[in-house]
């Protein structure tokens, strides 16, 4: 079956890329704020009102205002007019996602997004990459080959002052073969994952283990900004703020990159040695309102592990059945099913008073959620 799958690689940019680049981030960003204001506006007219008509803009439109827009990939600023689209629908879906909002040039993360067309985004030798408008060849650190058709491609820099390119690939990808076995997936903090089969998985705790480097350097860079300060200095301007700055950002970076490394194997390894997973449906949002644990929760990335587990099901032909929040996996007998009655959360382990089994409380709930998640498949 052909999916859309996408690729990330680092680039490495020379400094007459980096301001095409920067150029192309701001372009897309004003074209983005200048469109939204127009609809805002012309909304506030159609209220006063009801017979008059909106017409919407489209990127073409300022490109007389400001000249500057002709610089830039045309289909990075048609790409915005898209992105816009996509924000006020997912508005009117769901209130719950908020109003569209203005771009900043001081998000951590600037991006623009152009299409493929006629080979216009192509790999060089193993070692380059080409895109739109720009004459010159892009230095890329390619660690896989993107098999099948580059749609698109997006470029981004983060706040480490990194640049990377994400391809989108419409590829065939095969469906695994089928092992006939189910696994039941309990999510906790002492342990990332429980699994119905007796495994374990170690909660890494990546942010744990970078904490003390980071409030060290977070420290500096809040010094730093009390000097700039005290000097009258724009902290924009202010050279060894930025410094500091991008220090700190590669350090949470490099744990963002950790976990998502962990996630990715973990979710890859289950979904290839089984058919069917069930998993337990966790309000993390809710979850994070417990101010004791939610900087565990928060270093754990359950919802993040759920997704990938979500999507790698849909591509491989496997099941990914999500029991119910409510499900009282730790108070079921897995043996007997016998319910025993809510428990505190330092009980580890207890024994059933009716068929006497000794259970391990994690392994006993991702017992119960397999055993739950095969009822509800029936």
């Amino acid at each position: 079956m052909e999916r859309l799958k996408a690729y990330k690689f680092r680039i490495c940019p020379t400094e007459e890329q980096e301001i095409f680049f920067a150029k192309s981030f701001g372009c897309v960003r004003k074209v983005y704020n200048l469109m939204l204001d127009e609809r805002m506006k012309a909304y506030e007219e159609m209220k006063n009102d009801s017979t008059k008509k909106i017409s919407y803009p489209t990127p073409a439109k300022y490109k007389k205002d400001y000249p500057f827009l002709r610089e830039v990939d045309s289909l990075a600023l048609a790409n915005a007019q898209l992105n816009l689209d996509k924000a006020y629908k997912n508005f009117f879906r769901d209130k719950s996602v908020g109003f569209p909002r203005f771009k900043s040039k001081k998000n951590p993360v600037q991006s623009y997004t152009t299409n493929n067309q006629n080979g216009t985004v192509a790999l060089i030798d193993h070692k380059f990459i080409k895109v739109p408008k720009l004459k010159s060849l892009i230095k890329i650190k390619l660690h896989r080959q993107p098999r099948g058709v580059i749609k698109s491609a997006t470029i981004s820099r983060h706040s480490s002052g990194k640049h990377y390119i994400s391809l989108l690939c419409k590829e065939e990808i095969i469906e695994l073969p089928k092992t006939n076995l189910a696994i039941g997936i309990d999510l906790g903090i002492t342990d990332f994952a429980i699994l119905s089969n007796g495994q374990k998985i170690d909660n890494n705790k990546f942010t744990s283990k970078m904490e003390k480097k980071l409030k060290r350097e977070q420290r500096k860079l809040s010094r730093r900004a009390l000097i700039a300060k005290k000097n009258g200095i724009n902290l924009f301007e202010a050279k060894n703020y930025q410094k500091q700055k991008r220090k700190v950002a590669k350090l949470h970076e490099k744990v963002m990159n950790q976990r998502t490394d962990f996630l990715n194997k973990l979710s890859t390894e289950i979904i290839k040695n089984h058919d069917i997973i069930c998993i337990e449906s966790l309000n993390t949002k809710g979850m994070l309102r417990n101010h004791k644990l939610a900087k565990s929760i928060s270093d754990v990335s359950w919802s993040s592990f759920v997704n990938k587990l979500q999507y790698k099901a849909d591509w491989y032909g496997r099941e990914l059945i999500k029991v119910d929040q409510w499900f009282p996996s730790s108070q079921i007998c897995s043996g007997c099913g016998h319910k025993d009655g809510k428990k505190s959360l330092d009980i580890r382990e207890w024994t059933c008073p009716l068929c006497s089994a000794h259970h391990d409380r994690d392994i006993n709930a991702s017992l119960n959620i397999l055993g739950e998640g095969l009822r509800l498949k029936s």
